[in-house]
C-alpha cells in the first residue's frame, strides 16, 4: 500500500486564489476575533493601546538576529542622494520602554515586526507581536496576566502538531536550572559562576556525557541550546503549559538579575503544546548596566560572525533619564491563533503571507 498522500491542489496556487483563500478562510475569521477579544482583555485592565515606528535606528541586539536594513532619506536635511541607514524592528521593545520613560503606565501594541532569515511552518518574516508593559509589576506578574490572556482567545484546550494543552490546570512554572536537572541530569548553574562568562569548556564536557554533539569553537551559549533543544523544549508545555524561567543572566540582555541569585536573570518563557508562545522580563532599567549588556551582545555577534547593530543611544537616554520599575512581555500573536484555530502553519493565520520566491 502506498503511504504517499494526494496532493492538496491549492497548496500550489496563488495565496489570492479564491480556492487557496478558502482553505484558510476559517482560521483568518478567528484571527479577526482574536483581534477585538486582546482589545477588550487589555481594555477591561487599564491598558492603552499605542501605536511606535517600525523604522529604528536599532532593530534589536540579539547575537542571533537577522534584520532588513533599509536606507532613510530625509529631503529636509540629507544632501540630494544622501541618506542613512536604519532597520525595521525585530520588536517594539526600545520604544515602548520610551513611553514609560514619559510617563505611560501600562501599554500594549499589536505590531508589525520584521527578521530576515526566518520562514518556517512557525516563522515568517513578516508577522504580529502582542507587548505588553505594566508599571510597578514583576515578571510572575506578566507571566499570570498571560495565562488569564492566552484562555481568554484560546478556550480551555488546544491541539497542536499532535499534542494537547489543558489551559485550565494551573500552569506549570519551572527554573531553567530546575528543567536541565529533571530532563539531563545536568547542574547547569554550576557553570555559570560568572554570570556574564559561563564556561564552555564545563559544559561541554556534561554535554559529552549525554552524548550530544559540541565542537572546540562552541560558545557556553551554543552548547546550551544544543541541549536545550534536543532534550529539554520537546517536553514543554505538554498537557499543561510551561513558564520557564530564572535563565542565565549571558541571555537575557534586557531583563534584570534576580534578586535571589544574580547567575539568573528576571527572564520568562511560555510553552504550549511544545510551541514557544511568549518571552518577558522583570525589565532592566539600570542605563549604566544596559550599556555594558549591549557590549557584550556586540562581542558575542561579532563572535558569531554577524554585523554588530547600532547602540540606540536615545533609549539609554531613556533610561538615564528614568524608566520606573517595570515588567513586559512579547507574545507571538499569529503562533496564538495558530492554536486557537487549530492550525499547524504560520502561513495559514495570515490575511496576506510574504510570497515566496
Amino acid at each position: 500500500m502506498s503511504n504517499n498522500k494526494t496532493p492538496d491542489p491549492a497548496a500550489s496556487l496563488p495565496w489570492w486564489h479564491p480556492d487557496a483563500f478558502e482553505t484558510r478562510a476559517d482560521a483568518l475569521v478567528c484571527r479577526a476575533g482574536a483581534v477585538k477579544s486582546l482589545r477588550d482583555f487589555f481594555d477591561r485592565r487599564g491598558y492603552v493601546e499605542v501605536e511606535t515606528p517600525a523604522l529604528q535606528v536599532s532593530p534589536g541586539m540579539e547575537p542571533h538576529l537577522m534584520a532588513f536594513k533599509i536606507t532613510l532619506h530625509d529631503i529636509a536635511r540629507d544632501n540630494v542622494g544622501a541618506g542613512r541607514p536604519i532597520y525595521l524592528h525585530a520588536s517594539p521593545e526600545f520604544a515602548m520602554k520610551k513611553l514609560l520613560a514619559a510617563g505611560m503606565q501600562r501599554i500594549f501594541q499589536l505590531a508589525r515586526v520584521f527578521r530576515d532569515g526566518e520562514r518556517s511552518a512557525r516563522h515568517h518574516p513578516e508577522f504580529t507581536m502582542l507587548e505588553w508593559y505594566r508599571v510597578g509589576a514583576g515578571w510572575r506578574d506578566l507571566a499570570e496576566e498571560a495565562a488569564e490572556c492566552v484562555r481568554s482567545i484560546c478556550g480551555p484546550v488546544v491541539q497542536h502538531n499532535g499534542l494537547s494543552c489543558d489551559l485550565a490546570q494551573p500552569w506549570e512554572f519551572l527554573s531553567v536550572a530546575e528543567a536541565f536537572e529533571r530532563h539531563t541530569g545536568i547542574d547547569l548553574l554550576a557553570t555559570v559562576e560568572d554570570p556574564l562568562a559561563p564556561d564552555p569548556d564545563r559544559l561541554g564536557f556534561l554535554a559529552d556525557g549525554l552524548g550530544v554533539r559540541t565542537a572546540e569553537t562552541d560558545t557556553w551559549e551554543d552548547i546550551f541550546f544544543r541541549i536545550y533543544l534536543e532534550r529539554i523544549e520537546p517536553h514543554l508545555g505538554i498537557g499543561k503549559a510551561t513558564v520557564l524561567h530564572s535563565y542565565p543572566a549571558s541571555m537575557a540582555a534586557l531583563a534584570r538579575l534576580s534578586p535571589d541569585d544574580p547567575r539568573v536573570a528576571d527572564r520568562f518563557e511560555i510553552f504550549v503544546c511544545g510551541l514557544e508562545l511568549a518571552n518577558g522580563y522583570g525589565e532592566l532599567t539600570d542605563a549604566v548596566e544596559q550599556r555594558e549588556r549591549f557590549t557584550a551582545m556586540i562581542a558575542q555577534r561579532v563572535a558569531h560572525g554577524r554585523d554588530p547593530y547600532p547602540v540606540d543611544e536615545d533609549f539609554l537616554a531613556a533610561l538615564t533619564n528614568g524608566v520606573p520599575d517595570c515588567a513586559g512581555i512579547a507574545l507571538g500573536f499569529d503562533r496564538l491563533v495558530m492554536l486557537a484555530a487549530g492550525v499547524e502553519r504560520i502561513a495559514d493565520v495570515l490575511w496576506a503571507p510574504v510570497v515566496e520566491a
